[in-house]
C-alpha cells in the first residue's frame, strides 16, 4: 500500500495531538496556571474552552485508534479531527506561543496530508 508507513505515523501523531488537548482541556476546566497573565483567547470563558479541547482530543483519539486498527472510520475521523486542530491552532496563533501554534498547525496539516494520500499502489506501464 502507497504510503501506509506515513498513515501510521499520522495515527501516532494523532495520538499525541488527542492527548495534549485532552490534558490541556483539563487545565482549562481546572483553571490552571498554565492559562494566566494577558493571555486572549477566542473563547472567553475557560470552561468553554476546556470542553472544547476535551471534545477535539477524543475525536482525535478516537480517529487515531481508529486507523491504527486500519478502518476506513479511522481516515474520516482522522481527517475531520486534523482539520479541526489546525484551526484549533491557527486560532491560537495570536496568543504568547506563536510559535508553537504554528507548529501544531503544520502538524496537524501533515496528519491530514498523510491519511489522505494513503491508497493502493500505483501500477507502472508494461
Amino acid at each position: 500500500m502507497r504510503g501506509a508507513g506515513r498513515t501510521v505515523f499520522a495515527a501516532v501523531l494523532l495520538l499525541i495531538l488527542g492527548t495534549l488537548n485532552i490534558i490541556y482541556g483539563i487545565g482549562a476546566l481546572d483553571n490552571a496556571n498554565i492559562f494566566v497573565n494577558q493571555t486572549r483567547f477566542v473563547l472567553d470563558n475557560l470552561n468553554t474552552l476546556g470542553w472544547v479541547l476535551i471534545i477535539l482530543g477524543v475525536i482525535q483519539l478516537t480517529g487515531g485508534f481508529s486507523l491504527m486498527a486500519g478502518n476506513a472510520y479511522g481516515r474520516v475521523i482522522g481527517i475531520i479531527g486534523g482539520s479541526l486542530g489546525a484551526i484549533g491552532a491557527l486560532l491560537s496563533v495570536s496568543g504568547e506561543h506563536p510559535w508553537w501554534s504554528l507548529a501544531i498547525f503544520f502538524l496537524c496539516i501533515y496528519v491530514v496530508h498523510g491519511i489522505m494520500i494513503y491508497g493502493e499502489d500505483e501500477r507502472t506501464a508494461v
